[in-house]
């Protein structure tokens, strides 16, 4: 890593507060791209327009997504308006190139009746671990957490008397969220009756703050959430290809359905703007013709 690189993701993880995961990535795709102009023989302060649409082009050659290139540009163009500020280069060529433009990828959606079969079938399990399993899918459908949201929640952000949780999310923004009633009886019986069960498992000498721990005892990770999520299908027999994102995407989307404002759910969400929120119209109008296709009865005559 070269001292630009390194001072940049400095700057990203110290003043901008982007999680370590993502300056990761920010790294990752800047380094693609001094392999690229080393390998050309360009130094970094004598990148043009030119020099960018080639290795755009590159990329899309090789089989890197439109999404993937887009990510890639914007890191790029952060990148080089950061040396800008430290005086490395003159001229950000990034901003004189436009990203490739891919098709919308609109987030899958359960069915109301999905989620309480899952719910209901989970709650008839017998191993100890059911307590757990179902807080965590009560409470990712109740307040459209994102996974490292629910995974980095400690007792003391969760407030059971008003039903709203301190959340921490991208960029360390705080936001308060609201979580229903089934929500707070199952993380209260998880609190009572597993928790200090699965803590007395921990090996460490320093306990866990997280409120949901795994069955070591440690805090809970978002690659354990998506191992939870895919043991309770295999243990409830219920397979929708269960992932966090999908109970956060039909938190949003049955909220919109039922006629909140797009506001109120941006807000709920942490989006940083209301576009990202706009994709939920795009979804529930999705949903609409699907049923009515599915009950209308004339709706497949010629």
């Amino acid at each position: 890593m070269n001292k630009p690189e390194r001072e940049y993701c400095d700057h990203l993880l110290m003043v901008k507060n982007y999680s370590e995961k993502t300056v990761d990535s920010y790294q990752k795709d800047i380094d693609i791209f001094f392999d690229y102009i080393n390998n050309e023989g360009v130094l970094f302060d004598k990148v043009d327009a030119m020099i960018v649409r080639n290795f755009l082009m590159t990329e899309i050659s090789r089989g890197i997504s439109k999404r993937s290139c887009q990510r890639r540009m914007s890191a790029l163009r952060g990148f080089y308006d950061f040396m800008i500020k430290k005086g490395y280069v003159t001229l950000n060529p990034f901003r004189f190139v436009k990203s490739p433009k891919s098709e919308i990828r609109y987030p899958r959606v359960l069915f109301l009746d999905e989620i309480d079969e899952l719910f209901d079938a989970n709650k008839k399990r017998d191993d100890d671990l059911m307590i757990r399993d179902q807080a965590i899918l009560e409470l990712l459908y109740a307040s459209g957490l994102r996974a490292s949201e629910l995974v980095g929640l400690t007792a003391r952000e969760i407030d059971y008397s008003q039903r709203i949780i301190r959340v921490f999310g991208k960029g360390k923004k705080e936001r308060i969220v609201p979580f229903s009633k089934t929500a707070s009886n199952a993380m209260v019986k998880y609190a009572k009756e597993l928790r200090p069960v699965l803590a007395a498992r921990n090996k460490d000498p320093r306990p866990s703050d997280k409120f949901f721990l795994n069955a070591s005892g440690r805090g809970l990770t978002v690659r354990g959430l998506e191992f939870i999520l895919t043991e309770i299908q295999n243990k409830t027999g219920i397979h929708l290809n269960l992932h966090p994102h999908e109970l956060r995407h039909s938190f949003a989307t049955h909220l919109l359905e039922k006629g909140a404002d797009l506001r109120m759910i941006q807000e709920l969400l942490g989006h940083e703007s209301i576009d990202t929120t706009q994709v939920y119209t795009h979804i529930t109008k999705k949903n609409l013709q699907e049923q009515y296709d599915k009950f209308f009865p004339r709706a497949h005559k010629k």
